[in-house]
């Protein structure tokens, strides 16, 4: 009964957006059947439009998971974006510093990186890069919450504006090429590139950035799951999410779990880098996430803190985000903005019935 409550609640909660939206269609307008033919239809109308909607689920579910993992202790990690910026600019450092970069300077070639490691060695290096970079940025709010009591919230937001601006500011002055006027680093060594998906499945066109960074974040619901509910840890960690007090009597530190929660969720977070950076642009880009930090909150919300409804939801929000460049180009009335609609809408059905889940568990209905 648990089970099939938690997943008809978020399709509840998608359904009466989708209501919602419609009538919100309607009264400026336009024709809602049309509206969400295009939205849904140019998602997985083909095997190119189930690539792109692949392609934008994959960042989704890196940070679905982490928000969800932080959620499971009882921690609201905002900084995910954060994570992932810097991340992705320690990623591309590594894949140029190692990569044997050279890069055309005003009509010079000039060597950028100290050595040439090869693709077995680089890749991996750069992957654990991605990791432990995202790690660290998000151990630092779990230790201030720890040792000192400072709200993981404000610290995480704090967190966002400081290592997007100081990635901003070394690619600015140390690793853009002179007179790019793109912001944006040097490429990353050929060695370092990961493969895209259609050169082992034909059937996906060459223009589609799906990588084997989607297969990695498949791999990551498994090992979250597993790492959850099958491992000690994972309990320890739950345990401190449902009461810290009750958790804490039972001999578990909670303080020792908040700095867990908090490192491995900005490790799945700084897992971004590798889709983006070693597999679709091949060098950090300023501004490249489409917000997939704060996405991920909602993903982790639809999809009810568990690996396998992060992935669902987050197959759900690429559908909005593929499909609302087409609800632009073809509707008369409607923008592109109906996406963002339609999470918030979501946003709210999901808290409301969250809050009624609450409600009734005090009454002891649940």
């Amino acid at each position: 009964m648990n089970v099939l409550r938690e997943v008809l609640w978020p399709l509840v909660a998608v359904i009466a957006a989708f209501v919602v939206g419609g009538i919100i269609i309607l009264l400026i307008g336009d024709d809602p059947i049309l509206t969400f033919r295009l939205l849904v239809g140019n998602s997985f109308g083909s095997a190119k439009d189930l690539g792109w909607t692949l392609h934008y689920a994959t960042p989704l579910i890196f940070t679905g998971l982490a928000v969800a993992l932080a959620f499971r202790c009882g921690l609201l990690n905002i900084g995910a974006e954060g994570q992932l910026y810097v991340a992705a600019f320690a990623t591309a450092w590594v894949g140029i510093k190692f990569g044997g970069t050279v890069v055309s300077v005003f009509g010079k070639d000039e060597n950028w990186s100290w050595t040439s490691l090869p693709w077995y060695v680089l890749v991996p290096l750069c992957v654990f890069t991605a990791i432990s970079v995202g790690a660290i940025w998000g151990a630092i709010p779990g230790i201030l919450k720890a040792k000192f009591g400072s709200h993981e919230v404000i610290n995480t937001i704090m967190l966002n504006f400081i290592g997007i601006a100081l990635v901003s500011y070394f690619t600015q002055y140390y690793y853009k090429i002179p007179g790019d006027p793109i912001m944006q680093t040097a490429p990353i060594g050929e060695a370092a590139h990961i493969p895209q998906l259609n050169q082992f499945l034909p059937f996906i066109p060459k223009d589609v950035p799906l990588n084997v960074a989607f297969l990695l974040a498949i791999l990551m619901c498994v090992l979250v799951y597993i790492f959850l509910w099958k491992t000690k840890w994972g309990y320890e960690l739950r345990a401190v999410g449902e009461n810290a007090s009750a958790a804490e009597y039972g001999g578990i530190d909670p303080k020792k779990q908040i700095i867990i929660a908090m490192t491995i969720s900005g490790g799945l977070a700084g897992m971004v880098a590798i889709g983006e950076v070693l597999g679709n642009r091949h060098n950090y880009y300023d501004g490249f996430s489409a917000e997939w930090g704060f996405w991920g909150i909602a993903v982790a919300l639809l999809g009810r803190n568990h690996p396998l409804g992060v992935f669902i939801a987050a197959i759900f929000f690429g559908v909005l985000m593929r499909g609302q460049i087409f609800v632009d180009a073809f509707t008369v009335k409607v923008s592109k903005d109906l996406g963002e609609v339609l999470q918030a809408i979501i946003i709210l059905f999901v808290a409301c019935l969250q809050m009624y889940t609450m409600q009734r568990r005090i009454k002891g209905k649940v």
